[in-house]
């Protein structure tokens, strides 16, 4: 790491950046939409317009890649009232109702330029105009005004440093985004300009897709040159990723940290061909010397994936970082084209916000439009059962009937969905302007994502019943539901057998057989059913924030989790089971058929920071995750977590402001969690890698 990279990211530990920031109300702005009723495609850009006018060219000494936000609000374009009004006519908003959890066509924009694309915008205004297209013309009209917007403040940018003498970030702004970028760093800053210019609008997650791919054509010429080095290229990167950090705690998230900010590593090109480069591991370098929250590295690989690759990622893990996130190309792909993306697409997929796969450029799913809570579902089907002369099975087929009530549910729910329009993010989307539509009218793909939440816990409760009311015969079916109601009050014995009945994570048939019918039935549960965007639902095995939510809403379960207590994040083991190993969990966790599921949703598991004292420590870990792919898991990320220094930084935050761990599908400093959040991350299992 050169001194210079040094300085830049002691002072962004240091917060310098934040001292250029200042409030702006933004109020008198929203109530001249409102009193005016200005339609939704106008205030999108008068938004960017007015959110761009009130930026502040501002720097870093040092720095080389420019674009700092100094405005912490971005403008409401929409009162409560407007939104719960259209919610009332039957209208449906996945979030906050605006584009989000996507991957812009940063690839062409790049290579393109913001100029290329507004002569593509003039020309087919014209048509437009021809074939008398209202809809097309208002469009077209309002994204033409948001770039010449984004480019107003690149060119404030490029005065102020030319007047400051930084004489190579103007010569740079000089040329992108205008123009298409010619070198590695003009690349670079051209994706931070793209990027900011998303979150300006009011778009959020937007995840930053596969750098390596669409960036690595700019460092190979700048290598094959002489234009950089390994080194100096690695110099870039490391300020890229620098940059990514300065404006990540005014994006909008459920946590600090939740901001979005993925990019996917390696895997297959579109024609199928091995994408791991020479850029993959530069990434994974920088990440590795800076220890930075962001970028958060997800890394593409399949049964044919060297151990070394798996041995670059483990690293990573190592340095307590909560990255890589794996996903299993071999299982993705088919999930993806079973679903009707094309293969080009398939192969060609990365993440959204966190973990939910999505199809980069051409795509407006809504991958976690909404979530069925199975440990809801399951306590519903056991208070339905009890007190009827009831099989096993019965209560099975009736958990899996409430599963489908909510799912049809769902559907039902979500049959008007509306995305306010993004006029800016749908020039550097593909295909909105030859179709002079905006993206939030659909795109190639319009499909939506539903989590299925709290599955360990569901199985292992299951379990449980079957264990209790019908082989050992300790309590019927009525008596347990009824102490699930009083957390096993006065029956210390019920909830020690609760505990002691057949878990998910120990390799445990009684266990796995169950979750795989759970998952097989999850897997069909929205078999022929369209949204109202023609396009079809995904289920899958995340949980995001509903592992804290939906805990909330149920009693006790028959597993022995208290009321109260949160479910395990994503597809994990339950939180207190006290599993065999890593190995076992990996067993369990891949019984199940995952294509079906793999909207997304990791397989998460928590590794003691001693396992990498071993001198073979990372070697171990990194066979651990090639055995998760070869059995063919979807997706895995690993906590390398010490429960001693968790407990202490909650005690003494000061001394701990480093402190990384990985939270639901995104990792953070966890002295910046609320407390809930950090004391279901120290409840979960400690593994070595001896399992």
């Amino acid at each position: 790491m050169t001194d210079r990279i040094k300085s830049l990211l002691e002072r962004t530990f240091d917060k310098e950046h934040r001292t250029f920031r200042r409030d702006v109300d933004w109020k008198p702005l929203l109530d001249r939409f409102i009193d005016e009723g200005i339609g939704d495609m106008e205030r999108a850009r008068i938004g960017l317009q007015e959110m761009l006018k009130a930026e502040t060219p501002a720097f870093m000494d040092g720095e080389r890649i420019a674009f700092l936000r100094t405005v912490k609000q971005i403008p409401d374009l929409h009162s409560d009232k407007e939104m719960d009004d259209r919610r009332a006519q039957g209208i449906a908003f996945g979030e906050k109702g605006v584009v989000f959890n996507i991957t812009a066509d940063f690839e062409s924009a790049i290579r393109d330029g913001l100029g290329t694309r507004l002569d593509e915008m003039r020309a087919r205004l014209i048509r437009c105009r021809e074939e008398s297209d209202a809809e097309g013309l208002e469009f077209l009209e309002n994204a033409i005004l948001s770039t010449e917007a984004v480019l107003g403040l690149v060119e404030r940018y490029r005065a102020e440093a030319e007047r400051r003498g930084f004489s190579d970030i103007a010569a740079t702004l000089v040329k992108v985004p205008f123009k298409g970028a010619t070198t590695f760093h003009e690349a670079l800053q051209s994706l931070r300009i793209l990027h900011f210019a998303m979150w300006c609008e009011g778009e959020y997650h937007c995840g930053l897709g596969r750098i390596d791919q669409y960036l690595y054509p700019y460092y190979d010429a700048d290598i094959r040159a002489g234009r950089l080095t390994e080194e100096s290229a690695l110099e870039e990167m490391e300020e890229f990723f620098i940059a990514c950090n300065r404006d990540s705690d005014l994006y909008i998230g459920v946590q600090l940290g939740d901001n979005g900010q993925s990019v996917m590593l390696g895997g297959v090109t579109p024609d199928g061909k091995d994408a791991f480069n020479d850029l993959s591991r530069l990434c994974i370098k920088a990440c590795g010397e800076l220890k930075l929250v962001d970028p958060k590295i997800n890394l593409r690989v399949n049964k044919t994936t060297p151990l070394e690759i798996y041995k670059l990622g483990t690293e990573l893990t190592a340095k307590g970082l909560g990255f890589p996130q794996y996903a299993n190309d071999d299982v993705v792909i088919p999930a993806l084209e079973r679903w009707g993306y094309a293969q080009e697409d398939a192969r060609n997929y990365t993440v959204a916000a966190c973990w939910e796969f999505i199809v980069p450029g051409c795509a407006m799913d809504i991958d976690n439009i909404d979530a069925v809570s199975f440990v809801g579902a399951l306590d519903a089907a056991l208070r339905n059962a009890a007190g009827r002369t009831v099989s096993f099975d019965d209560v099975e087929r009736e958990f899996f009937d409430e599963i489908q009530r909510r799912a049809d549910a769902i559907v039902e729910k979500y049959r008007n969905v509306e995305i306010l329009p993004g006029p800016f993010v749908s020039v550097i989307s593909a295909n909105c302007i030859e179709n002079a539509r905006d993206i939030s009218k659909g795109a190639k793909y319009n499909n939506f994502g539903v989590h299925g939440t709290g599955i360990a816990v569901a199985v292992d409760s299951l379990a449980s019943v079957r264990h209790l009311v019908f082989e050992k015969r300790l309590v019927t079916l009525l008596e347990l539901v009824e102490l699930l109601d009083t957390d096993f009050a006065g029956r210390p014995d019920m909830l020690a057998a609760a505990k002691d009945a057949p878990k998910m994570g120990n390799a445990d048939p009684k266990a796995d057989e169950i979750a795989k019918r759970l998952l097989d039935f999850w897997g069909q549960a929205f078999d022929g059913k369209k949204n109202g965007r023609s396009g079809i639902f995904r289920p899958g095995t995340g949980s995001a924030m509903y592992y804290i939510w939906h805990a909330r809403e149920v009693k006790a379960s028959a597993d022995g989790r208290l009321s109260g207590q949160p479910l395990s994040a994503n597809y994990a083991p339950s939180l207190d089971v006290p599993v065999k190993g890593p190995v076992s969990v990996v067993r369990s966790f891949t019984e199940p058929d995952l294509v079906p599921v793999c909207n997304g949703g990791p397989l998460t598991i928590e590794i003691h920071d001693s396992a990498f004292a071993m001198p073979d420590g990372v070697e171990k870990v990194a066979h651990l995750v090639k055995f998760f792919i070869e059995r063919g898991g979807h997706q895995l990320q690993i906590n390398t977590i010490n429960r001693e220094t968790l407990m202490d930084a909650q005690a003494h935050p000061e001394r701990h402001r480093h402190l990384i761990v990985r939270v639901w599908g995104w990792s953070g400093y966890f002295i910046e969690l609320e407390k809930t959040y950090q004391d279901q991350i120290i409840k979960r299992v400690e593994l070595g890698v001896s399992g």
